[in-house]
Formats: C-alpha cells, sequence, structure tokens
C-alpha cells in the first residue's frame, strides 16, 4: 500500500496541520511516511500545500510530480493541482472554495462541504479535520485511533480540550463527503 497525497488551500485553512497529523498517524501504524510542506510568505491568506506520501514500504523520494489523492480546498490550488492527479486517482474538493467544475473524467472526484458544515456546526476550527474524515472514508490509509493519537500529538497540552469535538469533526466529514 502507498498513498502518495497532495493537500492544498490557502493558509489558515489547517493544510499543514492536516498533513502532519495525516503523516503522524502513519508513524503510529509502523508505516514509512514523508511530509514535505510548502508556503509562500504569507502563511494566513496565502497559499500553501502539503506532500505526504503513506507507505509500506521504504520512500524512495518525497518529491512528486502526480499524486494519488488530491485534496483541494480553493479555486488557485484547483487550477495548479488537478492536472495531476495520477489517471485512475481521486480528487476531493471541498465545495465552497471551488468556482469552476473539474473537468477530468478520469479520476474519481468526491465533493465535501467542509466549510459549509464547519459553519452550520459552529465548529469553525475542525474544517481541516472534516476534510481528513472524507478522505479517511474514501481512502482508509490509517485508522481514526491513529489519527486521534496523532492529533493529540500534534496539539499543544492546552487544547486537548478539543479532542472530541475533532473527533466529531472527522465523523461527520466521513458522513458528508459524496462522490460527484
Amino acid at each position: 500500500m502507498k498513498h502518495e497525497i497532495i493537500i492544498a488551500g490557502f493558509g489558515g485553512q489547517g493544510v499543514l496541520s492536516m498533513g502532519k497529523i495525516l503523516a503522524y498517524s502513519g508513524l503510529m501504524e509502523g508505516k514509512e511516511v514523508s511530509w514535505m510542506p510548502s508556503y509562500g510568505p504569507e502563511q494566513r491568506g496565502g497559499t500553501a500545500n502539503v506532500t505526504v506520501i503513506i507507505s509500506d514500504d521504504r520512500i524512495s523520494s518525497p518529491i512528486l510530480n502526480e499524486y494519488d489523492i488530491a485534496i483541494i480546498l480553493n479555486q488557485p490550488s484547483m487550477d495548479k493541482f488537478e492536472s495531476k492527479v495520477k489517471k485512475g486517482g481521486i480528487l476531493i474538493y471541498d465545495g465552497y472554495g471551488i468556482h469552476k467544475p473539474v473537468g477530468r473524467t478520469d479520476v474519481d472526484v468526491y465533493r465535501i462541504n467542509a466549510m459549509d458544515t464547519a459553519a452550520e456546526l459552529n465548529m469553525a476550527k475542525t474544517f481541516n479535520m472534516i476534510v481528513l474524515g472524507g478522505l479517511l472514508k474514501i481512502a482508509p490509509m490509517v485508522t481514526l485511533e491513529s489519527v486521534m493519537k496523532g492529533l493529540k500529538k500534534t496539539l499543544p497540552e492546552r487544547h486537548y480540550n478539543l479532542l472530541p469535538a475533532n473527533e466529531e469533526a472527522i465523523r461527520k466529514g466521513m458522513d458528508i463527503i459524496q462522490k460527484v
């Protein structure tokens, strides 16, 4: 098993932390992992993306030109990465940030209304966990238990009270993702 993933959106959407939590989750399960963030000087509001590779075997290089899975959270990221999903791969996008429909017919496309759901539930800070839940429903590469351990590892102890809300968000994402 090997998953080569790009997560892309605006800084402040939790793109990098979503990738880090996914990477930690893979480590918790004894998998080989690569986590490579990329962001501009803007961080908040500028574009950000992270490449995550989770594999049962050694990873030869963290540098990728194509991805098995793309999680796209805004239109500039869609414009940049839609063409880089491997044929037969998976493209997941948040309905709030995308204005042009996905043009690919050779990949499986999923829509998750994470931004709208986070607003409805008054849980804006869990937006990225809703998206992560959607990913894990479609491609269960790590367990929810490992994700919660990874989340605990990345959160400062003063924020441990947010763990139940994050788990609820992950489960909500699993419920609301839809194939397009």
